[in-house]
C-alpha cells in the first residue's frame, strides 16, 4: 500500500509518497528575488501552480506503483480560522488526483505534517499516541505545542512561543542586515561563532524577539564581526527555547520534546539541546513526507476520508 503526500508551502513546494518503510520525496524552496524577505500569497501560490507537475511527475517516474491514497495539506494549523492561499495549490492538485483516479483523500495540517515527518523519519510514530511536546519553529512560526492523541490522530495546542516576530524572521532580518539571501538560517548557521547571547526575559512559557532584532542592529552599527553577530542572534533563540522548555517540563511532566520545522535543522540549537527528538534536516524544513505518512497510517486504519 503506497500514500502520496502533497504540501505546498510559503517557502516550498513538495510532494512525497510513503508505503509503511520507505520514502521517496521531491521538494523545492520558491525563488524569493534578493534582498527580499519572503513571497506575496499570490506570488506562492503561482509558483507552486507551475512547479507542482514537474515534482509530481519526477516523483511517479522513481515510485513505479499504483498509489492508493492521496492526502495534501489545507492550512497553517488544525484550529478554526487558520487559512493561507498557498496551501490550495497542493491541495486542488490532491483532489483532482483523487477524484480522477477514484482514491480516498485525507486533508491534514501543515502543522501536524511537520510533527508526523519527524515521528515517522526518525522511527518514534508511536510517541504520536501520547502526550508530548513538541517545537514549530520556522520562517513564520516559533510555537511550543502540547500535542495530544485524537482518535486515530492527534491535536496540537499552543502553550508557548513568541509573542511578537519568530526565531525564523529574526534569523531572516539578521541575514538580510548581514548581505545573505533568503532564507538565511543555513548561511548564517554556517556563520555563527561560539559567543554568548542575550536571556530574554521569559513570560510563563511566552517570550519576546522583538528586542533582540534591535539589538543585533546595534551590534551591526558599532562595528561587531558579522560572525560574532550570527552567533548572538542564535544564541539567544537557542537560550529562550531552552529555558522555555525546562519552565514546560516543570508544568507539564517529563514529557519527550520533539523540534520541527526548518529552524529544527540549525546545528546550534541541535548542539546545545540534549534529550529532543530532531529529525535529519530535509524533514526538519518543510516538506510532504509527514502528509504521506499521515495518509497511509489514516487508509490503514480506515479512517474516515473524503
Amino acid at each position: 500500500m503506497t500514500a502520496v503526500g502533497f504540501d505546498t508551502s510559503n517557502y516550498t513546494t513538495s510532494v512525497a509518497a510513503y508505503d509503511g518503510s520507505g520514502i521517496i520525496s521531491r521538494a523545492r524552496l520558491l525563488d524569493v528575488p534578493e534582498g527580499t524577505l519572503g513571497l506575496r500569497q499570490s506570488d506562492a501560490l503561482f509558483m507552486h501552480v507551475k512547479r507542482l507537475p514537474e515534482l509530481a511527475q519526477s516523483l511517479a517516474e522513481s515510485l513505479g506503483k499504483k498509489i492508493d491514497a492521496v492526502g495534501a495539506s489545507s492550512r497553517p494549523r488544525e484550529v478554526e480560522g487558520s487559512y493561507m492561499p498557498c496551501f490550495l495549490a497542493g491541495l486542488s492538485q490532491a483532489k483532482v488526483l483523487s477524484q480522477m483516479m477514484a482514491l480516498p483523500f485525507y486533508e491534514f495540517s501543515h502543522q501536524q505534517g511537520h510533527i508526523a515527518a519527524v515521528a515517522y523519519s526518525t522511527g518514534n510514530e508511536e510517541l504520536l499516541k501520547k502526550p508530548l511536546l513538541a517545537w514549530h519553529l520556522s520562517g513564520g512560526t516559533t510555537e511550543l505545542l502540547l500535542v495530544q492523541p485524537v482518535k486515530n490522530l492527534f491535536a496540537c495546542r499552543i502553550i508557548g512561543g513568541t509573542s511578537d516576530i519568530s526565531a525564523g524572521q529574526l534569523i531572516d532580518r539578521t541575514g538580510k542586515l548581514l548581505g545573505l539571501n533568503f532564507p538565511a538560517g543555513k548561511a548564517l548557521d554556517a556563520m555563527a561563532a561560539d559567543v554568548r547571547g542575550f536571556n530574554v526575559k521569559l513570560n510563563g512559557l511566552s517570550f519576546s524577539l522583538s528586542g533582540v532584532e534591535n539589538k543585533v542592529m546595534q551590534l551591526k552599527t558599532s562595528g561587531a564581526p558579522n560572525e560574532e553577530i550570527a552567533g548572538f542572534t542564535l544564541s539567544t533563540i537557542v537560550s529562550a527555547v531552552k529555558r522555555t522548555t525546562e519552565a514546560a517540563l516543570k508544568q507539564y511532566g517529563d514529557l519527550p520534546v520533539m523540534f520541527t520545522g526548518g529552524v529544527a535543522s540549525n546545528s546550534v540549537l541541535r548542539r546545545k539541546i540534549s534529550g529532543g527528538i530532531f529529525a535529519e534536516p530535509r524533514f526538519s524544513t518543510d516538506n510532504a513526507f509527514g502528509v504521506a505518512a499521515l495518509t497511509y497510517t489514516a487508509y490503514q486504519n480506515g479512517d474516515k476520508h473524503d
